[in-house]
């Protein structure tokens, strides 16, 4: 038997993969840290390697599964905590030239991190998801490596290190709970690693983005089939508000006096499917689109459209680009469920920003639109397309403008942050029964200096 086929890993395995046993890490003169990206991989040595990720409720813990073959076997408890990916994974340690050990740390990784093949026989594509998911309130995810294809893990990384310049030795293996469960081989990885410092920055321009092609307008409305079919629809669905803080100049004008409070909060409307929500926008005038929902069979093959609503280019930093009208509604309601504040925002970019559930019917692993600099055009499309995709959501963060309520003059106590999908109902949806989320705040402190405790929900802790 030849000696590489007697090595080889058995079928279905996992394995340590390192592309090199000798590295060199850089960093310039003004940033004394390095990362430690020593080009170690995870690799599906065998089949598919497959995890199914959920929880059924946020008062529920998140709950992993090896899918191998027909089973599905549980991972021990603590082995996956979010979403995010494995806990406490990968070991790294790191001598010097004199032996001494200088860094020895225990990492996360996530196992649906860009991949790549491996070797030249193994299929030329992966269907699997890419990255794991940092939203508090995703409720599932598949994460995959396609046979002959690998993960790097150690770009992945952690907080960056200080190394002075010179020669190092690395070790890398999966720590000893993921070895036993998934049989991957003991053995670590040794790297020799070189550290130095570059003499110039060695900075390159960012390559410049070619616009997409903008879809013509024939006439007073789209060709083809007008009108709303029977079948499957879209089901826009609130995530609660998090990324809460109170902020003291925010949205502030001119006019405005000092020290004003804001309450300021990210918030997310996803689509549970079964079907993707597509709205085209076709210029009408400056700064004006009207829009049209795009309706598919259960094949994907379209079968209807019809306008609803409208499309406005927004220039305000942090947007500049067009929103569709009436896509989600703020309010600020007092203890009793009254609303004492409504925020002005109503217009919004659709894009993929977050995978949210990866589990339901019909997702779509690996949507096209997840940049909003792409997907929502510029001042000059004669046409857009925003489309949020089966299991994906989008995000607005709480640094963007709209995304607060003045506070200021609100006495100390309860409130409720209510996020509205399709507040209007301009759009068509399978179920309008579950387009509103609230989640509690208690506000604090003094004009000016005003505070804000936000209590968890369920087991997500996510202020």
């Amino acid at each position: 038997m030849h000696a590489a086929q007697a090595a080889a890993p058995p079928k279905g395995g996992l394995e340590l993969l390192a592309a090199s046993s000798d590295v060199t890490l850089t960093r310039s003169k003004d940033a004394p840290e390095t990362t430690l990206d020593l080009g170690v991989y995870l690799g599906a040595t065998g089949s598919p390697f497959e995890m199914h990720v959920q929880r059924t409720s946020y008062r529920n813990p998140v709950t992993a599964s090896w899918i191998t073959g027909n089973r599905s076997k549980p991972l021990p408890a603590g082995l996956v905590k979010s979403f995010a990916g494995f806990s406490k994974f990968l070991r790294i340690t790191l001598t010097d030239a004199k032996g001494k050990k200088v860094l020895d740390r225990v990492q996360d990784a996530c196992p649906a991190a860009g991949a790549s093949r491996v070797k030249p026989g193994a299929p030329d594509k992966s269907p699997y998801p890419i990255g794991c998911s940092d939203n508090p309130w995703t409720l599932g995810s598949f994460w995959g490596i396609q046979a002959g294809w690998a993960t790097n893990l150690t770009e992945q990384g952690d907080a960056p290190v200080k190394l002075p310049d010179g020669k190092y030795t690395a070790a890398v293996s999966v720590t000893k709970p993921y070895r036993q469960f998934f049989g991957i081989p003991a053995a670590s990885k040794k790297i020799k690693v070189t550290v130095k410092t570059l003499k110039d920055g060695g900075n390159r321009a960012a390559p410049r983005r070619t616009p997409a092609p903008s879809r013509l307008k024939p006439g007073p409305k789209p060709a083809g089939k007008g009108g709303v079919p029977a079948g499957p629809k879209p089901d826009l669905r609130a995530l609660p508000a998090w990324g809460i803080e109170v902020n003291h100049g925010e949205e502030r004008s001119t006019a405005a006096p000092a020290k004003r409070d804001y309450l300021a909060f990210s918030a997310n409307v996803w689509n549970a499917g079964p079907s993707p929500l597509v709205v085209d926008g076709f210029r009408v005038k400056q700064g004006l689109m009207d829009a049209y929902q795009y309706f598919f069979d259960g094949s994907g093959k379209q079968v209807g459209y019809v306008k609803t609503g409208g499309m406005e280019w927004d220039p305000r930093d942090g947007h500049e680009h067009w929103h569709f009208k009436d896509f989600a509604g703020y309010r600020l309601l007092r203890a009793d469920k009254k609303e004492v504040v409504r925020s002005q925002k109503e217009a919004f970019c659709l894009a993929d920003t977050d995978a949210i559930n990866q589990l339901v019917k019909n997702a779509n692993w690996k949507p096209e639109n997840t940049d909003l600099h792409t997907a929502c055009g510029d001042l000059s499309s004669l046409s857009v397309r925003e489309v949020l995709d089966v299991g994906s959501g989008d995000t607005y963060e709480q640094s963007l403008p709209g995304q607060s309520f003045d506070v200021t003059k609100l006495p100390n106590g309860t409130y409720y942050i209510q996020v509205i999908a399709n507040p209007a109902h301009r759009l068509f949806e399978g179920n309008l029964g579950n387009n509103i989320s609230l989640r509690k705040v208690i506000l604090g402190g003094k004009p000016g200096k005003r505070t804000v405790k936000v209590p968890p929900v369920g087991l997500v802790n996510a202020p």
